[in-house]
This record gives C-alpha cells, structure tokens and sequence, in this order.
C-alpha cells in the first residue's frame, strides 16, 4: 500500500461517519418538518439543539454529577478488579472461591440489584456501587485472562534463571497482561457510565445533584420530549469521549512494543 492510498484511507474513516450523520441528520429534521409532526412526538434535530442550548445550565450540572459517578465507579473497578485478579494469579485456592461469585454478580441485572443497594447504602454510595458492579468483571476476566496468557517459554526461562514469583510477575506477567487489562478498562468504561444512568433511574431524586437520567426520566414525565433527546444526546458524547480517552492511554502506553498498536496513528 502507497503512502497516498494510506492517507486516503485514513480520510474516509474520518469523513464517511461524518457523512453518514450530517446525512441521517438532514433526512430526520425534513421528515420532521414535512410530515408536521408534533415535537413532543419527534423534535427536529434543530429544536434539540435549541433545547440544549438554552437548557445548559441545568443539563451540564446534570452530566457532572453522571460523570462523576461514573468515575468513582470506574476506579473503583479498576483498581478492585485487577487487585483481584493479581490476587488470583498468586493462589488458585483464592480464585476458585471467589470467581464464581464474581460471575454472579455480572450476570444479575443491574436494575434489579440497586433498589436492594438504595435501602441499604446512602444514596450517592448506591449508585457508585451500580457502576462498580457493572464496570468490575470485564476488568477482573481480562486482567486474569491476560496474566495466565503469559508464554509458557518465557516462563520456563524465568524459571530457570531463578526468579521469584514477584519477580516473574513484575517483569514478566504484569507486562504481558498489559494489553488485556488495558482492553478491560476500554468496556468498563462505558460500562460504568451505563451502571451510573440505571442506578440513578432507579434512584430517581430530584435537585441539584440529580444527574442526566433524572433529567431524562422528568423530561418523559412532563412530555418535554426535546430536552430528553438533549440529555440522551450529552449522554451519548459523554460515552465516546470516555472510550475514546481510554483507547488514546491504551495507545500510547502500547504503541512503541505491543502488535496492536505497531504502526498505527491516533
């Protein structure tokens, strides 16, 4: 392939996506427009913006408060799930235990376990938990899987030079994981986003502190229909700043020594 075919390529991955919604968005606001159909049935692309505009105020202390649980939720999955999984790669004991139960909290629909968490914690503290449950075991599995993924000769070859086992997982596992716990992050982020918006539906508090969900389920209450596509608009770019974040650490912590990233561009 040709530098010129390489650019080319690189610009349609930009410009098509563009296209395809500056297209989707001028179909929407003429069918709109056209058919007289009313906003609290469909807004126009345009009377969202207008709403999101004029609505910033309220919409934006909305989407802090979502984000900062997300991010409290995110950490704490980051950081529980790979000391987990370190934990697991010391003892297989430990891992038989408590995995199973792992697997059970990521199968049990999260809308069904906050109302339970809302009786039990505070508030704020509940809807943390929902992001931790949902964004915690695509991080445990790729750590785990990512640390028994080691080569086996590579093993052998600490073996034989006599390393320790915190030596073998420090210059050896934990780099060869590296990938897989990065992979792991990228989902837990949007998931935790995810968990953040269900546990606050389920919450349904009004206030300052009441993040986007709220303002989503109180738009449907009072018909307001455009302020609600607004918040799900905010909400939908929250959602790809986070993963577009995460991808660009996963790049640059991976880009001068892993496959994945050899030769690519941001």
């Amino acid at each position: 392939m040709t530098a010129g075919e390489t650019s080319a390529t690189k610009l349609l991955r930009i410009v098509l996506p563009v296209v395809v919604l500056m297209a989707t968005v001028a179909v929407w606001e003429a069918f709109v427009r056209v058919r007289g159909i009313p906003p609290y049935i469909l807004p126009a692309p345009s009377l969202v913006l207008q709403t999101l505009i004029h609505d910033w105020a309220v919409l934006f202390a909305s989407l802090l408060t979502t984000l900062l649980t997300t991010l409290e939720g995110f950490a704490a999955a980051a950081v529980g799930g790979i000391a987990l999984a370190l934990l697991f790669s010391r003892s297989k004991w430990l891992e038989y235990s408590l995995l199973p139960y792992a697997v059970i909290l990521q199968v049990t629909p999260v809308i069904a376990i906050a109302p339970l968490l809302l009786i039990y914690l505070p508030q704020h503290a509940a809807v943390v938990a929902c992001a931790w449950i949902v964004a915690f075991f695509p991080v445990l599995a790729n750590t785990t899987l990512g640390l028994k993924s080691v080569d086996r000769n590579l093993t052998g070859l600490f073996q034989l030079y006599g390393a320790s086992r915190t030596q073998t997982l420090r210059y050896l596992k934990l780099p060869s994981a590296l990938p897989y716990i990065l992979g792991g992050l990228r989902i837990a982020g949007g998931l935790s986003l995810i968990g953040a918006v269900v546990a606050e539906i389920a919450a349904g508090s009004a206030g300052a502190g009441s993040g986007l969900a709220y303002r989503i389920a109180e738009s449907g209450y009072r018909l307001n229909i455009p302020r609600m596509f607004a918040a799900l608009l905010l909400l939908s770019v929250a959602g790809i700043v986070i993963y577009m974040v995460l991808s660009l650490v996963s790049y640059l912590v991976l880009r001068r020594w892993h496959e994945s990233a050899l030769g690519k561009d941001i």
